[in-house]
C-alpha cells in the first residue's frame, strides 16, 4: 500500500488534486487560501491563489480593486499617490490637492521643485525677481508689497545709501541728522570709535564720543575742573563766563549747595548769602 499524501490542514487526500506547498507542507487550495492568502484592502475579500495581487505600503489589493477612489481609474500601470489611506491617480491629486503657482497659475505637480513663501507657492523657475526677471531660486530676496527682488536689484533701486561708504543699507543701521549709516560706519570724528549704541554728542555736523568731545570742546567746571559734557545729570550752572556742574556749585567757604539759593561773588569766590563772612 502506497504512502498517503494528504493536506497538512484538513488531512484530505491530495492525489489527483491541485495543492500548494506552504512552510514545506502541502495544502489543498481551500485550506491554503483560508490560511495564507491576504485580504484585499478595498473589497475585504480573500485574494485567492490564482488572482493577481498588488501590494502597496503593507496593504494588499486585487488587481481590479487597485483603483483611484476619485475617478475609479485602474492604477495597476499608472502613477499614483495616497490621500488619507485612499489611492489617488496623479490627475485627480493634481486637480484636487496640488497647489497652483501664483505666477503662471498652473498646477505645481507633486514631487516637482517648488518654493513656498507667506502662504503662496511657485514653480522654482517662476519665482523670479520683479526687476531683472531672473529666477531667485534659493538666493536671498527682499519682499516689497506684492513683488520680490533679488538683493542686487533691491539694493540698486530701493535701499538707502550709507552716508559714509555709499553702499546700500539693507538692514538695521543708524539715523543721524536725517542721514543713515551702517552701524560699523557711524564713527566718532575724533578717535573713529563706533558710536552705535553708545552715548555721543556733536559739534556742528560732526558726531563725537564723550571722551573726544570733552577733550576738544567741553567747558571745564570751575569747581572740579573736569569737562561739562551734558551727559549723566546733564545740568550745569553758568555765571560770569564760568560754569559748574550743579553738584559742584557750592559756597566756597561752607560748601553748602548754591543751586536755587542766593549767592554773591567775592573776587574768584562764590559765597552763600548766609555765609559767616557774607553780608547781613
Amino acid at each position: 500500500m502506497s504512502d498517503r499524501f494528504d493536506c497538512k490542514n484538513c488531512n484530505e487526500s491530495l492525489y489527483g488534486r491541485k495543492y500548494i506547498l506552504a512552510e514545506d507542507n502541502p495544502h489543498c487550495i481551500p485550506c491554503y487560501d483560508r490560511l495564507y492568502a491576504n485580504t484585499c484592502q478595498e473589497c475585504k475579500e480573500i485574494i485567492g491563489h490564482n488572482a493577481k495581487e498588488l501590494f502597496y505600503e503593507d496593504r494588499h489589493y486585487h488587481e481590479h480593486c487597485f483603483r483611484c477612489f476619485r475617478c475609479d481609474r485602474s492604477l495597476a500601470d499608472e502613477p499614483f499617490t495616497s490621500q488619507d489611506d485612499a489611492l489617488v491617480c496623479s490627475d485627480c491629486y493634481r486637480n484636487e490637492f496640488s497647489s497652483k503657482c501664483v505666477a503662471c497659475d498652473k498646477t505645481v505637480m507633486p514631487g516637482s521643485r517648488m518654493l513656498e513663501y507667506d502662504g503662496s507657492t511657485w514653480h522654482e523657475d517662476c519665482f523670479a525677481c520683479h526687476a531683472c526677471e531672473k529666477p531667485i531660486g534659493t538666493e536671498a530676496f527682499i519682499p516689497d508689497k506684492n513683488n520680490y527682488y533679488c538683493m542686487p536689484c533691491y539694493e540698486g533701486r530701493f535701499a538707502p545709501q550709507c552716508s559714509h561708504c555709499k553702499k546700500a543699507l539693507t538692514k538695521g543701521g543708524v539715523t543721524y541728522k536725517d542721514e543713515v549709516w551702517h552701524k560699523e560706519c557711524f564713527l566718532c570724528t575724533g578717535c573713529k570709535t563706533p558710536l552705535a549704541g553708545q552715548p555721543f554728542t556733536s559739534q556742528g555736523e560732526s558726531p563725537y564720543c564723550v571722551k573726544c568731545f570733552s577733550n576738544l570742546y567741553a567747558k571745564k567746571c570751575a569747581g572740579c575742573n573736569t569737562a561739562i559734557t551734558g551727559f549723566g545729570d546733564g545740568k550745569y550752572v553758568s555765571f560770569q563766563e564760568r560754569q559748574w556742574h550743579q553738584p559742584c556749585f557750592k559756597c566756597s567757604r561752607c560748601s553748602v549747595s548754591l543751586v536755587g539759593s542766593g549767592f554773591f561773588p567775592d573776587r574768584d569766590l562764590i559765597l552763600a548769602c548766609t555765609s559767616p563772612s557774607g553780608p547781613n
